[in-house]
């Protein structure tokens, strides 16, 4: 019951019912990426293109999608990676999860929720205060 009432009111936690009965009805499995998110196509978008979209493993993050799937998400190319031998380049680098929100999230010098003071205003800033 918990699955279905989480698929029927959440987006960002796997496919909705919309999404399901969708895939079903012109879903065509194209793959699947190392992290488990499966990739399809199938019936047309506004611009009369191949639809294409991916139902995520866990938590719908669309950084987690790889370099090779990524391009052809956004029709950069025809061929999935499953059917070409894609080999990520040297400066493209694994997938790390979104820290945003949580306390291994970078904070710059200065902020609020940061180690340390905030360096001092310099130059020829001057408060301003009520009545001067």
């Amino acid at each position: 019951m918990l699955a279905f009432l989480k698929q029927f009111f959440t987006w960002w936690s796997g496919q909705t019912l919309a999404t399901r009965f969708h895939t079903w009805r012109k879903g065509e499995r194209v793959g699947e990426d190392e992290a488990g998110n499966v990739y399809y196509q199938g019936g047309k978008d506004s611009e009369g293109r191949t639809r294409r979209w991916v139902i995520y493993n866990g938590y719908a993050e669309a950084s987690a999608i790889p370099p090779g799937w990524h391009g052809w998400m956004h029709h950069r190319t025809d061929v999935p990676p499953t059917k070409q031998d894609y080999k990520p380049r040297d400066w493209q680098k694994p997938h790390r999860e979104n820290l945003t929100g949580t306390a291994q999230a970078w904070r710059p010098q200065g902020s609020i929720l940061g180690k340390g003071e905030r360096p001092k205003v310099t130059g020829d800033y001057d408060a301003w205060t009520p009545g001067s």
